[in-house]
């Protein structure tokens, strides 16, 4: 039907129809950008990942600390000779 045809009603009962539609996806669209906001904060939290992986990291600093106490008593004793 050519848009010269249509009649005033035609017109607002299209206009209408397409705000509804319009109003159905954003809030379809708030929906997901929330639950991608709430993705984000959680991959984002480094204090969680630490809580999980806590006997990691535990290991990894301890072998760290030997790692580097090591290596300054390594160089105390070259500079000693």
């Amino acid at each position: 039907m050519p848009a010269a045809a249509r009649t005033p009603e035609e017109i607002r009962a299209s206009v209408e129809a397409t705000r509804e539609e319009l109003r159905y996806s954003l809030v379809d669209l708030q929906g997901k950008v929330n639950e991608l906001k709430g993705k984000v904060n959680e991959l984002s939290d480094w204090r969680a990942s630490l809580r999980r992986n806590r006997r990691a990291v535990v290991i990894g600093a301890v072998a760290a600390g030997f790692l580097v106490g090591g290596g300054v008593a390594a160089a105390i004793g070259l500079f000693r000779r």
